[in-house]
């Protein structure tokens, strides 16, 4: 692992107070980190998570508050909700400004544990070797939060300074009208380096087929992972099936997205109308049936290809077998 420190610590502001309204300021087309088990589901724009990488959050229960962190690395495409409680203790994480094979590496406030994003696993720390719980989330436009989750909030503009908005390391006002890591997100090199124009970028020796930057969902069970990439369950028709430890998984793509559900053994098919299978169409973005019924969406890491070959390996991609 590849460990390194690129920022001072909280150079980068974790959003540590957040509120929510019915208003956003940005584009129907902006994606965010939606939690759809909150009530209301809560959206966590993209555009802001890229100032502040980690938003510390609450759901309120019956049964009393849940706390969460959602977190985003720019650098790895990397969005993913796990629990904030942690062995008898809720824990408050910051970004740490090291990078762990160019992740977030976040800490918590609470013993100083650091923690990689993309995995949850504790690296350093009192609780090194332990990880994190992976909760419900989606990646979704705007567009699509809305007509889902019609009683959905969005997260405020949280504001203040960040060195995602400065060109140093020193931070500035945030403007989040600026895009920082869009020239890397639609470049081809990946890591640090490639987007800080060095010369010295990584090499990718992943799978011909998939490009390091291809979104891929990543779903564990009971030790064995499978990361679905975007381009490889698009090829196979939009619709694809693995079992991951003791589970059945059935992953659909949209337009411009993947998602990963309990299979139920239904025989679907990718329409124009979206998912058809068992007498009825399917939203793949939310598994919501026109009759009524919903799919059961599994714990699952959104993540560029190169990172979930860093944490797993190139056996543990999604392989149809037109490749074998």
């Amino acid at each position: 692992m590849n460990f390194r420190r690129v920022l001072p610590r909280d150079a980068i502001p974790s959003v540590d107070e957040p509120r929510f309204g019915d208003s956003y300021d940005g584009d129907a087309d902006d994606a965010v980190i939606a939690v759809t088990d909150a009530d209301p589901p809560r959206a966590y724009p993209v555009r802001y998570l890229q100032f502040h990488e980690i938003v510390n959050d609450a759901l309120d229960r019956a049964s009393g508050s849940v706390p969460i962190a959602v977190t985003w690395c720019p650098l790895c495409g990397s969005g993913i909700v796990y629990d904030r409680t942690h062995a008898g203790r809720t824990l408050e994480f910051g970004v740490s400004g090291k990078l762990a094979d160019d992740d977030l590496v976040m800490y918590d406030r609470e013993t100083g544990s650091e923690w990689k994003q993309s995995t949850g696993e504790c690296i350093a720390g009192e609780f090194e070797g332990e990880s994190l719980s992976v909760r419900l989330a989606a990646m979704l436009s705007v567009r699509e939060f809305r007509e889902s989750y019609p009683d959905g909030v969005v997260l405020d503009p949280p504001g203040g300074e960040s060195e995602a908005a400065s060109d140093d390391d020193e931070p500035a006002p945030i403007d989040y009208a600026e895009s920082p890591y869009e020239e890397y997100a639609s470049g081809e090199g990946f890591g640090l380096a490639a987007h800080r124009g060095l010369a010295d970028r990584r090499e990718w020796d992943g799978p011909a087929d998939i490009d390091p930057k291809a979104v891929v969902v990543g779903v564990e069970f009971d030790g064995d992972a499978v990361g679905f990439p975007f381009s490889r369950v698009r090829a196979a028709g939009g619709v694809v099936r693995a079992t991951i430890g003791d589970r059945d998984v059935v992953a659909f793509t949209t337009d411009d997205g993947i998602h990963a559900y309990a299979d139920p053994g239904h025989e679907f098919e990718l329409t124009d109308d979206g998912v058809v299978g068992d007498g009825t169409t399917w939203e793949p973005t939310t598994g919501a049936a026109a009759d009524g019924r919903r799919l059961e969406r599994l714990p699952a890491r959104r993540l560029y290809a190169f990172t979930w070959l860093d944490d797993h390996g190139p056996e543990a991609f999604y392989r149809p077998d037109s490749l074998d």
